[in-house]
């Protein structure tokens, strides 16, 4: 298929650097960067903890009496 388009200037020397690195022509450069950026997948949406306030206040300092008095005595 024959289609004429204008490059950004950016585009070019992206298609430029690749047809002096690689020895391709035009339209093999431009191919391989198209199908270059079909394949990229956008970023998934940021990480964020999100924390609930709960009734029940426990003292972590010490770990040991902590799980004792959440899970009780048979959790040793």
């Amino acid at each position: 298929m024959r289609t004429t388009v204008t490059l950004d200037a950016d585009v070019a020397n992206a298609v430029g650097e690749l047809r002096r690195q690689r020895g391709l022509g035009v339209s093999e450069a431009i191919n391989q960067l198209a199908r270059r950026g079909l394949t990229v997948k956008p970023p998934g949406k940021p990480f964020r903890q999100r924390t609930a306030r709960l009734a029940l206040k426990v003292d972590v300092t010490n770990v040991a009496e902590a799980l004792e008095s959440l899970d009780g005595p048979a959790s040793r």
